[in-house]
């Protein structure tokens, strides 16, 4: 597995290597054993699995404050996105700063996003298959969002975004109190 450093500390792309042949491909797509070696000892409970049926939906920004904070691996297992992490660490260097991947079904690439970051994409391709491990179960009293469109991220759109009613309403990063702390050490 490859593992590539973003502009965001913590933020990593993830490529498992494949292997091919005229069947198709097999992958592992994650592996305690290699993560620990790559220096990422990560405890994921929880896998989530969502399909967006149109082309420009955009779903995020999210997070899950402290004390549920997830650590989240995300991959795509059909068509492809556009993937974003935010740092929403109060303090931090690089708060408000965001990174984006493409991940596809094609690709194989994977997106890293450490407890607090919010985490957010858009759809590239119709239905679109989004697959993405969790270090902590959900806990509805802990989900957050900032505003999609509130942290200058060009998201590639061509029209106007599909939104979730909770997505519509997310605040901008400008008006948010974030529940998440930059501790120094990155």
């Amino acid at each position: 597995m490859q593992v590539e450093d973003t502009r965001l500390d913590g933020v990593k792309i993830l490529i498992p290597t494949r292997h091919q042949d005229a069947r198709g491909f097999f992958s592992e797509s994650w592996n305690r054993k290699r993560m620990q070696q790559a220096g990422l000892d990560i405890d994921f409970v929880q896998e989530n699995h969502s399909v967006s049926r149109s082309v420009g939906t955009v779903r995020g920004l999210h997070f899950q404050a402290p004390p549920h904070a997830q650590v989240k691996l995300v991959r795509c297992g059909n068509g492809a996105l556009f993937d974003v992490a935010v740092d929403i660490r109060r303090g931090s260097p690089t708060f408000g700063v965001w990174v984006g991947v493409e991940l596809s079904a094609a690709n194989g690439k994977q997106l890293l996003v450490p407890a607090g970051f919010a985490h957010g994409f858009v759809t590239r391709a119709p239905d679109t298959e989004i697959l993405y491990k969790c270090s902590d179960y959900y806990a509805p009293e802990a989900d957050g969002g900032v505003a999609w469109d509130s942290c200058g991220i060009d998201w590639g759109l061509v029209g106007s975004p599909v939104l979730s009613d909770k997505d519509a309403r997310a605040p901008a990063l400008a008006d948010f109190d974030s529940p998440f702390v930059w501790d120094g050490a990155s």
